[in-house]
């Protein structure tokens, strides 16, 4: 199969980048190309321009300043994946990369293009949405902030206009002794989720869960955080009878329904793992570092 026939561009500046979005009819962004491909090879999206973004130097970055951690939009999941200062600090991110397809596809696939693809099955934007991340976009008016609630928009479009360029994305880490799970259902393993879960738990020394972030992706038309559940752990001390009870809330949650799974598997399929994220994210908090 051969893509729709596009003029193509190759900034080397954001500033650039965005002048082009800004003056360009029908334009692409290409990041890493992982999604837009493939759509353009199989006609489903026909661009009049595409914008690549590839050699755009200031757009990969992976740090931490002043108490936060900044992500360039360019920056590739095998990085990532690989990242000391993200296996040390988000944890989390760490578990929920290898789920990303396979290891080519992470070779290239970005942080940035995969919250702006906004596949409702997608692992980063799920683990985004569970840090209360902040999304840094720009265009030749200037640059924004969009907190990640209010990032998707509706089904696989996020809250962006055409000519902005997303940036980048910052978190606040959760303190050093936090505990994380991430898990999944897929028919294979690289194959998009059908439904996936994080969570994110503080537990004091007597084992009761003083903070949670969970969140929940494959289920509606984005990642979704999941409230009910956290307001009803916080406070417990976990264990096979709480979490059950806990996200029995999912059960509840307006699923979509497609040709992979209807709308009552999808909720049953959010209540079990999300129990389950929640249970080993509880069991490694007892257990302590480094497990």
């Amino acid at each position: 199969m051969k893509p729709p026939p596009f003029q193509y561009h190759e900034p080397r500046e954001i500033g650039e980048a965005c002048e082009l979005l800004a003056s360009l009819e029908n334009a692409k962004v290409l990041a890493g190309g992982q999604s837009l491909v493939p759509m353009l090879n199989m006609r489903f999206v026909f661009p009049d321009h595409v914008v690549d973004l590839n050699r755009i130097a200031d757009l990969a970055f992976v740090h931490e300043v002043d108490g936060l951690i900044r992500i360039g939009a360019m920056t590739r999941q095998r990085e990532l994946e690989r990242s000391g200062l993200i296996r040390e600090r988000c944890p989390l991110m760490s578990e929920a990369l290898p789920f990303i397809g396979h290891r080519q596809t992470r070779n290239r696939g970005t942080i940035g293009g995969s919250l702006c693809h906004l596949d409702p099955a997608a692992e980063l934007p799920v683990v985004a949405m569970t840090l209360d991340a902040t999304v840094h976009v720009r265009s030749v008016r200037g640059e924004r902030t969009v907190p990640m609630p209010e990032f998707p928009a509706f089904y696989m479009t996020p809250s962006i206009e055409l000519d902005e360029l997303v940036t980048g994305i910052e978190f606040a880490p959760w303190p050093e002794g936090h505990s994380y799970a991430f898990v999944e259902f897929a028919r294979r393993h690289g194959d998009f989720a059908m439904v996936a879960s994080a969570a994110l738990l503080e537990v004091s020394r007597d084992g009761t869960i003083e903070r949670a972030a969970v969140c929940v992706g494959g289920v509606g038309t984005g990642p979704l955080r999941c409230t009910d559940v956290e307001a009803a752990v916080v406070g417990s001390r976990g264990g096979p009878d709480v979490f059950p009870q806990a996200t029995a809330s999912c059960r509840e949650i307006d699923a979509m329904e497609d040709v992979h799974a209807t709308q009552a598997y999808r909720r049953h399929l959010a209540q079990v793992l999300t129990a389950r994220a929640l249970e080993a994210a509880y069991a490694r908090a007892i257990a302590g570092p480094g497990t």
